[in-house]
């Protein structure tokens, strides 16, 4: 359970399990590399360790969010997956890794959110039959991004494919 002290806004657990079953179809889990950007408490790149990614990248710059990470992943004896006390933006800039799945939780207020998908495929971030997921709010409509293949909506979360 995460310390109250907590600012991030975690996925919730109806849009992450489908999610997951979306992706269950889409993903080959096992030796994947998954970058997690605004990583939050974690939870999105616990479960692709949980489904035997090879390495997971949680990129969190608040020093709480970062220390619960690190001090779950010691509990459960987790050692494919790496924390990055980093801003994200500034992360994907000096980057010159390539990742099988990216997934983006961003505060949905960020001014920059727009713009992540761009980062993610100017940088050359995927490999080949990757997928970037942004979730967002109900306020953004990426439809017209060349990579765009589809939004799915669960409650008031949004989730934005592209690869």
């Amino acid at each position: 359970m995460p310390p109250k002290n907590i600012t991030a806004r975690p996925t919730t657990d109806f849009a992450k399990e489908s999610l997951f079953n979306l992706l269950n179809n889409r993903i080959d889990f096992e030796g994947a590399d998954m970058l997690d950007l605004f990583a939050g408490t974690g939870s999105i790149g616990l479960e692709f360790v949980s489904r035997g990614a090879r390495s997971v990248t949680a990129v969190e710059l608040a020093h709480t969010q970062q220390n619960f990470i690190i001090s779950t992943c010691k509990q459960l004896g987790i050692h494919n997956l790496t924390v990055v006390r980093s801003d994200v933006f500034k992360y994907l800039n000096a980057c010159a890794l390539r990742f099988d799945f990216i997934f983006a939780d961003p505060p949905y207020a960020l001014a920059e959110l727009p713009l992540l998908p761009n980062y993610i495929f100017e940088k050359q971030l995927l490999k080949e039959d990757g997928y970037f997921v942004l979730e967002h709010g109900k306020g953004y409509d990426f439809s017209a991004h060349p990579h765009f293949v589809e939004q799915r909506v669960y409650g008031s979360v949004h989730f934005s494919f592209f690869q």
